[in-house]
């Protein structure tokens, strides 16, 4: 989950937690990044298009859909969306959103997906 806003984050963490969900955070798409290139088991990445720091969603998007190309993504933002940039396997959820409309989006595309039960 990648947010850079805290209380928009917050939100969101406790929503996928209530549905069971294991929420790892970043708040810049540079710890996204990170997380991509570590161990760390990720199902689904969720990411805000806008992010402070120096990496966008986008990027994050792209680091995952090169290194773990079977991850898939979903998008949010406030801004109009250049869909041209959306990674394959990703959906997108514009801002404002109520919370189940992303934990749909997560299920909707980590269903069957998941080996071991663990929803991250």
């Amino acid at each position: 989950m990648i947010e850079d806003e805290f209380f928009v984050r917050l939100n969101i963490v406790n929503c996928l937690q209530e549905a069971g969900y294991v929420v790892i955070e970043a708040g810049t798409g540079e710890e996204a990044i990170a997380l991509c290139n570590s161990e760390t088991s990720i199902d689904v990445v969720f990411t805000d298009v806008n992010l402070g720091g120096y990496a966008s969603g986008w990027d994050v998007a792209e680091c995952f859909r090169i290194a773990r190309p079977g991850v898939p993504v979903v998008y949010t933002s406030g801004r109009s969306l250049d869909a041209g940039r959306c990674v394959g396997g990703s959906t997108f959820v514009p801002k404002p959103y109520q919370e189940s409309d992303i934990l749909k989006a997560c299920q909707r595309l980590t269903a069957g997906t998941r080996s071991n039960g663990a929803k991250r």
